[in-house]
């Protein structure tokens, strides 16, 4: 009788493994403590770089599950290892900061932290996009994982990633060596909470998911003066006012309409009195895309057309308008490599059935999830969205045509029992298909 190897050995076990492991009623046997953790989490937030008793907490969790644990990478980051022999690593990546946002939900557990941000202003702390949801998930699959450690074979590589909102967090932890000091891994694993997709669904969109973003301030400056004279001035109220409006034409008429674009102006700041014509006016631009090169067409034109209103109106050189990108918080977009979000796709559906998988749509909001794709490394990466709406307000919404809180609202209160039970579900059958996946080449 032939000897099997130990490759085959756990070929077979895994395969069993996959047709009766039960992951709903494990989950659900610890959904208990689950929900502790995540009021935890909810009832003490910290803004961006400021997440350090949140770090502690996840480093806390972690080597109660004998991750090897280092904090504080990037901030307040936390990085785990498990080691479980010879396979593929996987990263499953969470976000751990807050919102300065003063929760408005009316629930018994709302937060009520204080607290002064960057600028020393006196601000509320709220988890109003899901990161809670997000940390909670997180250790419920490490938790997974680990249990069910005898029917995979690779590295599990958990990262609680601070300073998200900021748009500083991952590029953060990569710049201090996080795909060198720690692991490179195969695969690059995240989640999102939805605002507007029933808890217990998952929608994942192949290639494109979420937007560059770039932050634009620009001074428009001017001659001031009186203003029952503007003869004698000139006005930059009126000039950035041209520029708004010129603004508009660089989507619509220098774009294909084949590429996303989005040019808002969010801010506009100028004078002090009603008779008074200043000197200066401020905008404040947010801009979305998703490819590189209408990315540099905004920013291009943004000047150019900034600089020939200057021009037209007579304003000498010395006084052109003044265009600053916010370089460091530059957000790239999010690509899900369509493989993998296949794969995860598939592996969802078996777990949480196929009627609650749905193929989501590229949006333009931000996430620096995408950063970890964009490395040398070029590690191919996916994050899904995971529902948040109590099902039953989520149907009365549509048949009513009601507006849900969105995410970033004060009013924003997931069902996070459903939430986390489903996030758990879902990621804990992607890792274990992905570590399996490798052994059955």
């Amino acid at each position: 009788m032939k000897i099997l190897s130990s490759s085959l050995l756990f070929l077979f076990a895994s395969h069993a493994y996959a047709s009766t492991l039960d992951l709903s009623h494990s989950v659900a046997k610890r959904l208990p403590d689950l929900e502790s953790l995540y009021l935890h989490l909810h009832q003490n937030p910290e803004l961006s770089y400021q997440e350090q008793q949140t770090g502690k907490r996840l480093a806390t969790e972690l080597r109660a599950l004998n991750f090897s644990v280092t904090d504080e990478v990037g901030g307040f980051g936390v990085v785990g290892i498990f080691k479980n022999g010879v396979g593929p690593t996987v990263m499953i990546r969470a976000d751990t900061d807050g919102l300065p946002i003063i929760e408005q939900t009316g629930k018994p557990y709302a937060s009520t932290v204080r607290t002064l941000d960057a600028n020393n202003n006196k601000v509320g702390v709220m988890h109003g996009c899901g990161h809670d949801i997000h940390m909670t998930s997180f250790i419920g699959t490490a938790e997974q994982l680990v249990q069910h450690k005898s029917h995979w074979q690779g590295t599990l590589m958990m990262v609680a990633q601070p300073a998200e909102e900021v748009g500083g967090g991952a590029k953060a932890m990569i710049k201090e060596g996080l795909f060198d000091k720690f692991s490179t891994p195969d695969h690059v694993l995240g989640l999102h909470v939805s605002a507007s997709l029933p808890a217990g669904k998952v929608a994942i969109a192949p290639g494109y998911a979420l937007a560059n973003v770039d932050s634009v301030d620009i001074t428009v400056k001017g001659k001031g003066g009186h203003g029952a004279y503007p003869h004698t001035t000139i006005d930059p109220v009126v000039l950035a006012s041209r520029i708004v409006l010129a603004l508009q034409t660089v989507t619509s008429r220098e774009i294909t309409p084949l590429e996303p674009s989005v040019i808002t102006v969010g801010s506009i700041h100028g004078g002090s009195k009603h008779n008074i014509i200043s000197n200066e006016v401020k905008l404040q631009l947010t801009l979305r895309s998703y490819s590189p090169k209408v990315r540099a067409l905004q920013i291009a034109a943004i000047k150019r057309i900034t600089k020939g209103i200057a021009m037209s109106a007579g304003l000498p050189e010395q006084l052109a308008p003044e265009v600053f990108v916010h370089e460091d918080e530059t957000i790239p977009s999010t690509y899900n490599d369509p493989a993998l979000a296949l794969a995860m796709t598939k592996s969802i559906k078996q777990e949480i059935g196929a009627d609650n998988v749905v193929k989501a749509e590229p949006v333009m909001a931000g996430e620096d999830f995408g950063m970890y794709g964009r490395t040398e490394h070029q590690l191919p990466i996916t994050i899904f969205w995971l529902g948040g709406v109590e099902p039953n307000k989520y149907q009365e919404s549509v048949k009513q045509g009601l507006t849900l809180p969105s995410l970033h609202s004060s009013k924003f209160a997931p069902d996070y029992p459903l939430a986390i039970s489903t996030g758990v579900r879902a990621m804990t059958s992607s890792a274990l298909d992905l570590f399996n996946k490798a052994h059955q080449r």
